[in-house]
């Protein structure tokens, strides 16, 4: 899907457009800075518009689509803080966060759901951050690419080591007269400390 979506000339969404675009980077460079996060790998990056706006200090962008890791080379070519690789190409690189913005709810088969997480938690060494909705909902024939999930719930059972330590909803929640604005909001994990 995502690969004939970037060949034909589409993007990445409009979560990583203007106003929506904006919160997002708001929210993540400051979680950054105030973190002292010094490495960032994502899963999901896109044609890397979304990063335009970012402040990361290093930070590697895994995705599906050659044809999107193709813009994001060019758009980032002298940047040599950042580089991008195929999703297939992992070979095990960690991060002191690792992000998904606007994936799990477009991962539909619960197989690549679980695979996808496993590998989203297993690439950080401090934090992760998921910017999605977060509640069960039967797929809409319409919209065959989105299928909603409760995360939360999925990564308290299979990942009980972390925590999560802040939600932030949404400045511009969906609209549903309008369909203007956005489902996700953003959720922080850490791993939980060793203490009582």
């Amino acid at each position: 899907y995502w690969e004939s979506r970037y060949k034909s000339g589409g993007n990445s969404g409009v979560g990583s457009y203007n106003r929506l675009a904006e919160f997002k980077a708001e929210v993540l460079n400051a979680y950054v800075r105030d973190n002292a996060i010094e490495s960032v790998i994502e899963f999901g990056c896109g044609n890397g518009n979304q990063l335009q706006l970012a402040a990361y200090p290093s930070y590697i962008g895994f995705d599906v689509s050659p044809t999107a890791l193709d813009q994001c080379k060019i758009a980032f070519a002298a940047d040599l803080t950042k580089r991008f690789e195929l999703v297939d190409s992992y070979a095990g690189e960690t991060a002191d966060l690792a992000m998904s913005l606007d994936v799990i709810y477009h991962l539909v088969e619960d197989t690549v759901f679980e695979t996808y997480m496993k590998l989203l938690f297993g690439a950080s060494k401090r934090s992760v951050v998921i910017y999605s909705s977060n509640y069960d909902s039967i797929p809409n024939p319409g919209s065959p690419h989105v299928r909603h999930r409760e995360f939360t719930s999925w990564i308290a059972e299979h990942l009980p080591k972390w925590r999560q330590s802040k939600h932030v909803p949404n400045r511009y929640p969906l609209c549903p007269e309008s369909k203007e604005g956005s489902f996700a909001d953003f959720y922080f994990f850490e791993i939980k400390s060793s203490g009582p």
